[in-house]
């Protein structure tokens, strides 16, 4: 996403750490890390440092955020949820999956691939179009990234969004109110399912495990 704000602090590069570490004993080519938490729980802080770190190895790692890949636009979404209703729209089926998937192929086919990238201060949709020639690897980030099924790596950040409060307010997060509360309630109950198809869990803690 254009104009994210990251708040990098020592427990992303630690976590980050574990995770390169893990990357590398399992790597293999055209590889796929994806990455899921609930809002504010660090995904891209993460995606970031695992990249940058990879390249002291390198390893070529493009950020691919999920999060752009919703069916409706930003502005129409919260109208869309409302009309269509909270408790049965908001999750996984929101996605663009058949886009994701586009992606990922054109990504291990070393072709070039114009996907979503959304603008967080205008709210618009822009098209970013990216030659995936020469890279090695994607992460994918989001709240429900580990469930691409193309995925060689799964990691699952175990926060929920009661403790991420702070980092959604710190990094211009949509405001508390009712619908919000709504909405992260409900993307908590999707993004939980998610976790039995993780390989690796980051706990409370920041301090990575296996699944």
């Amino acid at each position: 996403m254009l104009e994210d704000v990251l708040l990098i602090t020592d427990k992303h590069r630690e976590a980050a750490e574990a995770i390169v570490e893990e990357i590398l004993a399992n790597k293999k080519n055209k590889f796929i890390v994806a990455i899921s938490g609930e809002s504010g729980s660090g995904k891209s802080e993460l995606t970031h440092v695992i990249a940058k770190n990879l390249r002291k190895h390198g390893i070529f790692a493009k950020p691919v955020h999920i999060d752009n890949f919703y069916k409706t636009l930003p502005l129409e979404r919260t109208r869309w949820r409302q009309d269509n209703g909270i408790e049965k729209v908001v999750g996984m089926s929101e996605i663009d999956w058949e886009g994701v998937h586009n992606t990922v192929i054109d990504f291990k086919n070393s072709r070039k691939n114009t996907m979503p990238c959304v603008d967080l201060v205008t709210e618009q949709v822009d098209r970013l179009t990216t030659d995936f020639k020469g890279i090695d690897m994607i992460i994918m980030d989001g709240l429900y990234a580990i469930n691409c099924g193309e995925a060689d790596l799964r990691v699952f950040i175990e926060l929920t969004y009661h403790e991420t409060k702070k980092a959604q307010s710190s990094r211009g997060k949509e405001p508390q109110n009712e619908y919000r509360m709504r909405v992260l309630e409900k993307e908590h109950q999707e993004v939980q399912s998610l976790k039995p198809k993780a390989d690796l869990l980051i706990g409370m803690d920041y301090k990575v495990r296996k699944a």
